[in-house]
């Protein structure tokens, strides 16, 4: 006779916590080069072998090889080498935004450490007048984008070179001038924007491409699956990029993610996606080369999984030495994207260790500069910093101001 089994709660746990050995065995791989890069025009139907494997550009050597290397062709070194600034830039720039906060300089901060390779790859690939949908760990696009760092640090330290006077927090930046849309602390409404904006560019009768940000613990609000649903539906120009950082929070990715790749999520939508190595600058630039292609010629939305690793805490207000192990980040198996694009370079003869630390020391001394220049306007204790004028709170809210809030600001002088 069978045996009753009776159903059992499945808890997913992580492979290590504090203590043990870090693993990635859950994370599935795919050597460099192996996964071919498809037409731009690929049915979405012939895309689902792309959401379980990785798509890689950069082997062990730091040699560019596969399909996607070819579709991507041959990148200036130029380019290369501003995204080896741009990502070197966005590290020092957590650096001393981290520090800033230790010292109490400002409220809050959210470093993108080893996740430099996704925004500032795909910032280079979209066009003036595309538009980002971001979280607050997407600071490489604002910095790829050309964002002045003094207002940037602004924002931190809630001064005069704040751009948003006050109406948000730190680092919840806007500027549609550098295509970076207002950031939302409530997760997961940048999909639902992202495809609503790209559903009105359609409607205008233009080129220009939404792109959504979103982490991997966020996949699990419904806001998440209502803009699938839209994007499958009306098919918009958007790219729907998953960060999977392997953490949300303290939260193992299992909890929000099962067993399998969230890039296989798309297809019960029917839409195109891929899943790529998110440390790997090249394969980063190729897969948004194609994706923002894809949507700008209406072939649809596609969604990528970028599959890296959150080697900096959640935020300063979290502490990953509770919940993981201190050796993760040294494990992953993905490497560091800055040392392997670094590593290509000097491979292509496009780079040496001596302009590295060249670059290093230009790169520090730039954003010092910036921060003692915002710094001198006031922080949040040295004066100046969170006094935003009071009447900025009534001004760029409305087109026209209602009137009880007119009455308000008769009742507060200002």
């Amino acid at each position: 006779m069978t045996q009753t089994r009776r159903p059992r709660l499945h808890v997913p746990e992580p492979p290590a916590r504090p203590g043990q050995t870090p693993s990635f065995a859950h994370v599935p791989l795919s050597p460099a080069g192996a996964v071919a890069c498809p037409p731009v025009d690929v049915s979405p139907e012939d895309t689902k072998d792309f959401a379980s494997r990785l798509i890689r550009v950069l082997d062990d050597e730091g040699r560019a090889v596969g399909s996607w290397a070819d579709f991507l062709g041959a990148s200036e070194g130029d380019v290369l080498r501003r995204g080896l600034r741009d990502m070197m830039t966005t590290r020092f720039l957590d650096q001393r935004m981290l520090l800033a906060h230790r010292q109490g300089k400002t409220t809050n901060y959210a470093a993108s450490t080893g996740e430099e390779a996704i925004t500032c790859g795909f910032q280079r690939m979209l066009s003036p007048g595309d538009m980002n949908f971001p979280t607050y760990r997407q600071s490489g696009l604002l910095v790829s984008a050309g964002f002045p760092l003094t207002n940037f640090m602004g924002l931190q330290f809630g001064n005069d070179l704040d751009p948003l006077e006050g109406k948000n927090l730190p680092p919840m930046h806007s500027s549609k001038a550098h295509g970076f849309f207002t950031v939302s602390g409530n997760l997961a409404t940048q999909y639902v924007q992202a495809v609503g904006w790209a559903m009105a560019s359609a409607i205008d009768g233009n080129d220009r491409v939404a792109a959504a940000w979103i982490g991997d613990g966020a996949t699990a609000e419904g806001d998440f699956h209502s803009a699938l649903l839209y994007a499958s539906v009306y098919r918009p120009p958007v790219v729907l990029n998953i960060t999977n950082n392997q953490w949300a929070i303290s939260s193992f990715v299992g909890i929000a993610g099962g067993h399998v790749p969230f890039a296989t999520r798309a297809h019960g939508y029917g839409l195109a996606s891929l899943r790529v190595d998110g440390n790997d600058f090249l394969a980063v630039l190729a897969v948004s080369k194609w994706a923002i292609a894809r949507a700008r010629q209406g072939y649809g939305p596609v969604l990528i999984e970028w599959v890296t690793y959150r080697a900096a805490a959640h935020s300063t207000s979290d502490d990953p030495s509770v919940y993981r192990p201190k050796e993760e980040a040294a494990a992953w198996p993905l490497g560091d994207p800055i040392e392997r694009l670094k590593r290509h370079l000097i491979a292509a003869g496009e780079w040496s260790e001596e302009r590295h630390e060249q670059a290093r020391v230009e790169i520090e001394e730039e954003v010092l500069s910036a921060q003692k220049e915002a710094e001198s306007r006031g922080t949040m204790i040295g004066g100046g910093g969170g006094t935003a004028p009071l009447s900025a709170m009534f001004e760029g809210v409305y087109k026209e101001m209602p009137e009880h809030l007119r009455r308000q600001r008769q009742k507060a002088g200002i």
